[in-house]
């Protein structure tokens, strides 16, 4: 009995939506990126890029749990002396709340040259309405 891969061409991507309303930030974050990388296929493939599309929608409700958007801090560092910024998870929410499940997944998915192209199927919505035809709608 031999394993057969997916062809490129025979790869069918799927839209699924999730509701940021009904999951803590990290497992919104963990099935977001299952769907993206394709795990939840029987075709799946760790070398190929067979993932769906994801849209998340009122990801200005985020729900995080305990003292997180007061405590959790994002860094960055520029490289030079004294070049480190470093921002509240608030004070990024308040700003721009797409970015802080956009990290998130970033950071569930492996390091490799798929990573960019995973994240670039990730949508990320304020609100319910988007002009994506969604194939899922995932109830949790």
């Amino acid at each position: 009995m031999t394993t057969t891969l997916i062809k490129i061409s025979e790869i069918k991507r799927r839209w699924h939506e999730l509701d940021a309303t009904k999951l803590s930030l990290g497992r919104l974050a963990a099935l977001a990126a299952k769907f993206l990388i394709g795990k939840h296929k029987p075709s799946y493939t760790p070398h190929l890029d067979n993932g769906d599309f994801v849209v998340v929608v009122n990801v200005d409700k985020l729900k995080t749990t305990g003292r997180k958007m007061l405590q959790k801090e994002y860094f960055h560092y520029s490289g030079y002396p004294g070049g480190l910024k470093r921002r509240k998870m608030g004070d990024v929410f308040a700003k721009n709340p797409e970015k802080i499940i956009w990290k998130a997944v970033y950071g569930m998915l492996a390091t490799n040259r798929l990573r960019m192209g995973r994240l670039k199927r990730l949508k990320l919505v304020k609100g319910t309405s988007h002009k994506f035809k969604i194939d899922h709608k995932v109830n949790i």
